[in-house]
């Protein structure tokens, strides 16, 4: 087993190299560089030191996973080759250094010994040139391949690997959904090294203009401004609850419970449905904000009474989430979306210890009635307990209605239970229709609700042109104006 002494060379300046650095760049063991793309190199040269580099294994492979696993390995048989040898990095070896990584991880598995010796990182030289103290936190991110849910604007972030334009438009895009075009930023160019060092303040949109970006330029975006505070994240979220619960918070919040408030819940989600029909874009994004919040104010309600908390919540989700989809992330294969339904199912009815297919039926939680239908009838047609066609679902309507009209016509007052049951045979039969159709029953019987409230709307309106209030005419009246009503054709949800 060979040895190999990982050195950093630090930000670029000569004289950010340490003395152990240059001991071991003279010790006459084979240097090897991860990369030549340096400004330390021109020292090194000048010293004949003489060195091999990585750089061509850039050219050989695609993906940076492949190459930073190319170099450890040859750097393990290297090693093994001349018993010693230095492997020099950019910056601090254990600060964004992934072939440092895997090499560490290779020395647990006893493939070789390592000794990592320290330079000073990136980090450093940009904390000056922007003149920021780290102590409130600091999050290093890899610009390559950035996420929107790496970033949090309640921390300083220093965004690395930004070597090219195309990074720096792909950041760019990013950071102008989260922060807004104008919020300043950083860009920092060859960090610490004296001549070269060059930093710009400038919005976000102009990030991509600078000319200047290259393999030493990374970027510094500050936290979010408490006090003048215009964009907020979950945290910030948790954080309010947290303080309109607290003992100098709100009354009204303090006072609330799970029981409470839980027709809240099912309020929000409601209101949210009714903004996706309406196709309101701004009413969303509050209705979702107000349906998260019944997340946050339960879990808060949870960690007071020492239950649960909001990372519970969130731990279970994800849980849940990567359990039902082995099709991602597992090796199981699946066809088509019912197939994924339908492991969705089973994974969930295992989990709960469901045998019986009566059990899943029984499963199914106390939903509003049409809701619930629809997912009866769903569950029943797994086992093949369905018709062949709509054709069988229109015929039980007409059974339906044929009993409930019997009935009707031979009523008395001790057929009321029977009549309830044969009325509620004909909501049941009439979802079935809307099954084979994937068209959800409650959604479509809310629009009917909301073309009746539109319509009636415009009865009214046209009774109030009249100088007639509604309760004075009568009921020929008033289905003239209702049938006037049908007239305005560009009334919302009033197609017909």
């Amino acid at each position: 087993m060979g040895k190999i002494y990982v050195l950093g060379l630090g930000p670029g300046d000569v004289g950010s190299l340490t003395l152990k650095v240059v001991e071991r760049l003279n010790s006459g063991d084979k240097n090897y560089l991860r990369t030549e793309k340096h400004p330390i190199i021109d020292y090194i040269k000048g010293k004949n030191i003489s060195y091999e580099t990585y750089d061509y294994v850039y050219e050989k492979k695609d993906k940076f996973e492949d190459i930073y696993e190319f170099i450890a390995k040859d750097l393990i048989e290297k090693s093994k080759e001349f018993n010693i040898i230095n492997y020099f990095v950019p910056g601090n070896p254990i600060v964004a250094e992934k072939s440092v990584e895997i090499l560490l991880e290779m020395e647990k598995q006893k493939r070789v010994e390592l000794e990592i010796i320290p330079g000073m990182s990136f980090i450093d030289p940009i904390l000056i040139a922007v003149n920021r103290d780290p102590i409130d936190g600091l999050k290093l991110i890899n610009g390559i391949n950035l996420k929107p849910y790496y970033v949090d604007i309640n921390t300083d972030m220093i965004i690395t690997q930004v070597y090219n334009s195309r990074i720096a438009s792909e950041v760019k895009i990013i950071l102008s959904e989260i922060y807004g075009d104008e919020f300043e930023i950083y860009v920092i160019n060859a960090a610490g090294i004296e001549g070269k060092e060059k930093i710009f303040k400038i919005p976000i949109y102009g990030l991509d203009r600078i000319k200047e970006i290259s393999y030493l330029t990374s970027i510094y975006i500050p936290k979010v401004d408490k006090i003048n505070k215009k964009l907020y994240d979950f945290n910030d979220l948790l954080s309010l609850v947290e303080r309109l619960r607290g003992e100098d918070g709100c009354p009204w919040d303090r006072e609330q419970t799970h029981l409470s408030i839980r027709e809240c819940a099912i309020e929000e989600a409601y209101e949210v449905v009714d903004a996706i029909d309406q196709g309101d874009i701004d009413n969303l994004v509050e209705e979702l904000g107000d349906l998260i919040l019944q997340v946050i104010f339960h879990s808060q309600i949870g960690s007071e009474d020492g239950n649960f908390n909001i990372w519970d919540v969130t731990t279970k989700i994800c849980n849940k989430l990567i359990d039902r989809h082995p099709h991602v992330f597992e090796e199981k294969k699946v066809e088509n979306s019912e197939e994924v339904v339908y492991n969705w199912n089973d994974i969930k009815f295992k989990a709960q210890n469901i045998v019986s297919y009566t059990e899943r039926l029984k499963s199914i939680p106390p939903l509003p009635s049409l809701m619930r239908s629809y997912k009866v009838q769903e569950r029943a047609k797994e086992v093949g307990f369905d018709w062949n066609n709509v054709d069988g679902a229109v015929s039980k309507i007409k059974e339906e209605y044929l009993e409930v009209l019997e009935i009707l016509n031979n009523f008395k007052g001790g057929d009321m239970d029977r009549l309830e049951e044969e009325l509620g045979d004909l909501l049941f039969s009439v979802v079935n229709v809307c099954r084979f159709f994937n068209i959800n029953p409650e959604v479509i019987l809310n629009k009917s609700i909301n073309k009746f409230i539109n319509r009636f709307e415009e009865m009214e309106n046209l009774s109030n042109q009249r100088n007639k209030d509604l309760k004075e005419m009568t009921l020929e009246e008033m289905d003239e104006l209702w049938n006037l009503s049908k007239i305005h054709k560009n009334k919302r949800f009033d197609k017909n």
